[in-house]
């Protein structure tokens, strides 16, 4: 674990509360369990069987939801991809994290969840989209406690699917793939953003490939995999190659639906990923791992509308409002689902939790000090159906800022969404109560001045 301050690591132990005895992490001491954590990308809350829907085929993720625990009020950390990813692996909502919007580094005084598990003895990796740092960096994901890193390190790359290079251990890993890159005539960084001209190996099956050899791995200690996969959001570069950006190498069982080629495709991500989930999930069970694994799976934000996919082919946001860049309820509340055979007995939840949590949740599993630095709390009761002792969260914020500054905070059951355009000297201020308005469609603010003076006031504090 990272070098600290005396004060800090004497602050760490007196606010520690892993080691309590009525902690859920009583009810499984000693085993140290495996953990998986699969990440989809830009995947909506109505995009799997297990969520309502009823055209795009997800099997495997349904049989996990069915054997396994499925929230249905899980919060992504932002409603894009690297604020979302700092807020899961540092366990910071968005008014402490490094990154607030667009991807840089994180800090190397940053507290990874793959710190707290290398300290607890685990062996640790990622595979997929890490998006924190490149090689050189202070987010570099080696640096940051991972003792294997397979993928892509920058974000603007992972938007193609056929690259010439993926990343191993801070090592280019050449393919057989080439591509065409943008000039300097665009907006991006000369030589980052890519799109494939001969598409050969695509790079999500080489994930699940090298995700199904971290998990064979023979090694004593226990392992956590964080297998993040860039499927199915958009290839934003593909107008390089005059093509739609739902990049995928067939279109699978809906080749011959009489769909657009960029809805046949979308569906047949979402599908792909599911198979990944199915092998990944196979394995455990031949190996005989399954019982002795914790394996999570989830989104890092709400659906996209990029690349010519539509949220409404499939009704990709389920029965909520809005979309990625929204903080409306489609653009940050997610699947997930969580299966541990013989610890999590089947159902469904509505327990109330986000993707900071993560880290105190690793935190209470294996042993370790819960850092002050966390705004999570641990849903590891709720897992293990100790609902007694599962705490609560006093509010949940969220904030996203380009041209029009967003923000938004949950308390109870009570949301406020604020949206400020400078360009037309406008402020929205939005409340609405989800027990009764999961869609958010009534705008109670009016009704209700001291619970938005309240609410407001939480938002001040990190604006």
């Amino acid at each position: 674990m990272k070098k600290r301050t005396l004060l800090y690591v004497a602050l760490m132990a007196l606010f520690c509360s892993c080691e309590n005895t009525d902690s859920a992490y009583g009810k499984v001491k000693g085993s140290k369990p495996n953990i998986i954590f699969i990440l989809a990308d830009d995947l909506g809350y109505g995009d799997l069987g297990c969520y309502g829907q009823e055209t795009i085929s997800t099997p495997h993720i349904d049989r996990m939801a069915s054997e396994g625990l499925r929230f249905t009020q899980h919060y992504a950390g932002a409603t894009v991809c690297a604020p979302s990813r700092n807020s899961l692996m540092t366990g910071q909502h968005m008014g402490n994290t490094t990154i607030k919007s667009m991807e840089k580094p994180i800090k190397d005084s940053d507290l990874t969840v793959a710190e707290v598990l290398k300290d607890a003895g685990y062996r640790t990796g990622v595979i997929g989209k890490w998006g924190l740092g490149n090689v050189g960096t202070s987010g570099y994901a080696n640096a940051q406690g991972f003792d294997y890193s397979f993928g892509y390190y920058d974000q603007i790359r992972a938007h193609n699917y056929y690259p010439d290079y993926l990343m191993e251990n801070g090592e280019k890993f050449p393919l057989e793939n080439e591509v065409v890159y943008v000039s300097d005539s665009t907006n991006y960084a000369v030589g980052i953003g890519n799109a494939a001209i001969k598409k050969k190996e695509y790079s999500n099956d080489l994930f699940t490939e090298k995700a199904l050899d971290f998990i064979k791995t023979d090694a004593k200690e226990p392992f956590f995999l964080y297998l993040a996969y860039t499927i199915p959001h958009a290839n934003n570069e593909s107008f390089l190659i005059n093509e739609h950006g739902m990049e995928v190498p067939d279109y699978g069982i809906y080749d011959k639906e009489p769909w657009p080629s960029e809805k046949k495709a979308g569906a047949a991500m979402i599908t792909r990923l599911d198979s990944y989930v199915g092998q990944i999930l196979d394995l455990l069970k031949e190996n005989n791992l399954d019982g002795n694994t914790l394996v999570i799976f989830t989104s890092d934000n709400g659906p996209h509308q990029e690349g010519g996919w539509q949220v409404d082919y499939f009704d990709s946001n389920g029965p909520l409002r809005g979309m990625k860049r929204d903080l409306y309820e489609g653009g940050i509340r997610v699947p997930f689902i969580a299966k541990w055979p013989g610890k999590i007995e089947k159902g469904e939840t509505d327990q109330v939790a986000t993707f900071w949590d993560f880290l105190p949740t690793v935190c209470e599993l294996s042993g370790q000090d819960k850092p002050i630095s966390t705004d999570g709390i641990s849903y590891l009761p709720t897992l293990l159906g100790d609902n007694e002792q599962q705490k609560q969260h006093s509010f949940l914020y969220w904030e996203f800022k380009t041209s029009i500054s967003r923000h938004a905070v949950r308390s109870g059951d009570y949301k406020l969404v604020t949206i400020k355009d400078p360009k037309i000297d406008s402020t929205s201020i939005e409340l609405y109560n989800l027990a009764d308005d999961i869609s958010e469609k009534r705008n109670i603010a009016d009704q209700n001045p001291t619970r938005v003076s309240d609410l407001e006031a939480i938002i001040n504090r990190f604006r």
